[in-house]
């Protein structure tokens, strides 16, 4: 069921057919920079109140951190999930330069992690989103957005065809973006076969998309099943 979004497959549908023709650089610019906009919170600066403030805005740190099932995630989780992923990988392999992650927003967020939480288990994901500070994690998240606003607005129509870098792969690898485990490890030969165009039709934009749809969906449960799982 369609919980959020409504209108953005087809837009991102658009942007698929347009993003490598090089005559449609500036039309495939605008239309990528509205549909990211519409998939991160605001940050004040560039764009309005939009629909994941709606989802953000009012939730108690209880919702943030619960699980709705049994097995499950946590909106929490979704959020440094989506947000580790597209530093990563519009960072080291579209705009090849260093992530925005270090050591004080490790710090300010109080979490043990450093990667993007694909292999955890239940359990390490409901530490993880006890742990965070729900605060500089909505920092880091506008952050992130804003400087993947900043790199498409500085590429060029022959950047789109370019095919990500084995050196810049082991550069995630080397911060522990990634974890060894296979359901982490397996990342790095994804994007491995990707070229500029294709990572940013997905970690920026569908996969944020597809995240959000289940935040709306999570949120709606608690509020009216008034039932957590696990907290």
């Amino acid at each position: 069921m369609k919980y959020f979004g409504e209108g953005l497959s087809e837009q991102h549908k658009a942007l698929q057919k347009i993003i490598r023709k090089p005559d449609q650089l500036e039309a495939a610019k605008e239309l990528f920079l509205a549909i990211h906009a519409s998939l991160h919170p605001s940050d004040n600066m560039t764009t309005a109140l939009n629909e994941v403030d709606a989802l953000l805005n009012d939730l108690t740190v209880q919702e943030y951190t619960a699980m709705a099932a049994s097995s499950d995630e946590t909106i929490a989780w979704v959020l440094w999930h989506t947000a580790r992923i597209e530093d990563l990988t519009m960072n080291y392999l579209v705009a090849r330069q260093e992530q925005f992650f270090d050591s004080m927003w490790q710090q300010a967020m109080g979490i043990e992690f450093t990667d993007t939480g694909n292999a955890w288990s239940d359990d390490e994901i409901l530490r993880f989103s006890h742990q965070v500070d729900i605060n500089a994690l909505l920092n880091y998240c506008r952050q992130v957005s804003r400087r993947t606003r900043t790199i498409m607005s500085e590429l060029q129509a022959g950047d789109m065809r370019r095919q990500v870098q084995a050196e810049d792969l082991d550069k995630i690898r080397a911060v522990k973006g990634v974890s060894e485990h296979e359901d982490s490890i397996w990342l790095l030969d994804y994007w491995g076969k990707k070229d500029v165009a294709g990572l940013l039709l997905m970690p920026p934009t569908r996969h944020v998309m597809l995240h959000l749809n289940d935040c709306c969906k999570w949120k709606l449960h608690f509020r009216t099943h008034k039932r957590i799982y696990r907290e």
